[in-house]
C-alpha cells in the first residue's frame, strides 16, 4: 500500500494594491477688450471681468484692472491682472496659471510667473509660491503690477483700441486606482511580459538600431492609435510583417514595448549600463517620452513627463525644455522655465552645450525666458548674460 504524506500548503496572504494618479486638466481664455482708451479713470480697485470659463470641472474668470489695485508711491500707474476661482469647491484645488497679453499676429507678451497654487475648499484664500501676488480676501492670483499703463498704451499690444488677454489654467486632478489583488496583477503582467520575451504568436517584427524586437499587431494597436492606424486603418502599410524603425535607439524602444505589455516602466538598471547616474537616466526618460509622443501613448507620455520635472538638473534641464517646446509638454515646460530663471541657476545653465542646442532649435522658448527674467530682475542683468541683445 503506498505511503502518502500530507503538505500543509502555505495560505496566500490578502494583499491588495492601489495606485493614485495624477494628471493636469488644460483650458485657455482669451478675454478681448474694446475700447481700451475708455478704460482710463475707471479707478484704483476698479475691474473689468471676462466671462466665466471652465476648466477642471471649475469656473475662472480672468480680472483687468486698468488703473491698478492700489496707488503707486511713485505716482506710476501699473495695470494688474488676475485670475480668479468662481465657483465654490468641496475640495482643495490645485492649480497652475499664467497669463499672455496677445498682440495682432498672436505672438505673446509679457508672461507671468507660474506654479502651482492651492485653492482651499472654503474659497476664501489662495496659497502658493509668490504669496505677495494673491489678492486679500478672495480666490485670486496674479499681479498688481503687471506692468506700466504708459508702457502698454504704447506697446503693439494695443491694435484698434483692442487688447486681448490669454490665459491658460491647469488643474491637477488626482484619482485612485484600486484596491486590486496584487497577486492577480501581478499573473496578468506576468503572462504578457512573457508573450512579449516569447515571441510566440508574433505577427510583427522590428528593426531598431540594428537589433530585432517581436510584437503582437493586437496588443499594439489597442495601446498606441499610431500602430491601430499603421496595422489596420484606411491607410494601413501593405507590407507591415517587417518595420524598421528609424531616430529611435534600440533601449528606448524595448522600454516602449515593455510599458504598451505590461503598463509599467521596467528597471532600468539594465539599460543603463554604464550611465548609472542621475543624468543617465534623465536621458533615457527624454527618449522615452519623444517614443510616446511619436506612437500616442499618452500615459507613459506624462509619467515621463512627470519624471523629468522631478529630476530638473543644471546639465539636463535646456535639453528637457527643448522638449517640452517641441512635444507640447505644458507642466514640464514651466517647471523648466521656472528653474533656469533662478539666479543661482541662471548662469550655469547658459554655460551647458544643451542651452546652445535650445537657442538654436526654439529660439522662442528665450524670448519667453529673457521676458520671465526680466519680470522679476534688472533689465540689464538679463540681456548682457542671454547674449540675445536689448528687450522688445
Amino acid at each position: 500500500m503506498a505511503n502518502f504524506t500530507s503538505t500543509q500548503v502555505p495560505e496566500t496572504p490578502n494583499l491588495t494594491s492601489s495606485t493614485s494618479k495624477t494628471v493636469i486638466i488644460k483650458g485657455s481664455h482669451n478675454f478681448k477688450i474694446q475700447g481700451f482708451s475708455f478704460t482710463k479713470g475707471m479707478g484704483v480697485d476698479k475691474y473689468l471681468s471676462s466671462d466665466t470659463f471652465s476648466v477642471g470641472g471649475h469656473l475662472w474668470e480672468i480680472q483687468f484692472y486698468p488703473d491698478g489695485v492700489k496707488n503707486d508711491e511713485s505716482g506710476e500707474i501699473y495695470v494688474s491682472l488676475y485670475i480668479a476661482m468662481v465657483s465654490k469647491s468641496e475640495e482643495d484645488v490645485r492649480v497652475w496659471f499664467e497669463h499672455f497679453l496677445l498682440d495682432e499676429s498672436g505672438d505673446k507678451w509679457f508672461k507671468t510667473r507660474i506654479g502651482f497654487w492651492r485653492v482651499p475648499k472654503d474659497g476664501q484664500r489662495m496659497t502658493g509660491p509668490h504669496p505677495q501676488t494673491v489678492k486679500a480676501g478672495n480666490a485670486t492670483i496674479g499681479y498688481s503690477d503687471y506692468c506700466k499703463r504708459t508702457e502698454l498704451e504704447a506697446s503693439p499690444f494695443i491694435k484698434d483700441d483692442c487688447l486681448t488677454i490669454q490665459c491658460t489654467v491647469g488643474v491637477l486632478k488626482t484619482s485612485m486606482d484600486g484596491p486590486k489583488s496584487v497577486a492577480q496583477l501581478s499573473d496578468l503582467r506576468q503572462s504578457y511580459e512573457q508573450l512579449l520575451e516569447s515571441k510566440e504568436e508574433s505577427d510583427v517584427s522590428f528593426e531598431v538600431d540594428g537589433e530585432t524586437f517581436y510584437a503582437h499587431k493586437l496588443i499594439l494597436s489597442t495601446r498606441s492609435p499610431v500602430f491601430k492606424a499603421q496595422f489596420f486603418g484606411p491607410l494601413k502599410e501593405e507590407n507591415s510583417r517587417c518595420i524598421k524603425i528609424e531616430e529611435m535607439h534600440a533601449p528606448v524602444f524595448k522600454v516602449l514595448l515593455h510599458f504598451i505589455y505590461c503598463d509599467v516602466i521596467p528597471d532600468v538598471e539594465e539599460v543603463l549600463a554604464g550611465l548609472d547616474s542621475k543624468c543617465g537616466d534623465t536621458m533615457l526618460t527624454q527618449h522615452l517620452l519623444v517614443a510616446a509622443d511619436r506612437y500616442g501613448i499618452q500615459t507613459l507620455k506624462s509619467l515621463c513627463e512627470v519624471r523629468l520635472c522631478e529630476n530638473i538638473a543644471i546639465n539636463t534641464v535646456a535639453a528637457s525644455l527643448t522638449l517640452a517646446e517641441q512635444h507640447g509638454c505644458f507642466l514640464l515646460k514651466s517647471s523648466c522655465l521656472e528653474f533656469i530663471r533662478l539666479p543661482e541657476n541662471l548662469e550655469a545653465v547658459i554655460q551647458t552645450d544643451g542651452f546652445k542646442n535650445l537657442k538654436e532649435s526654439c529660439p522662442a522658448v528665450i524670448d519667453e525666458l529673457l521676458i520671465s527674467v526680466a519680470r522679476v530682475r534688472d533689465y540689464s542683468c538679463v540681456s548682457c548674460g542671454l547674449g540675445l541683445g536689448s528687450r522688445r
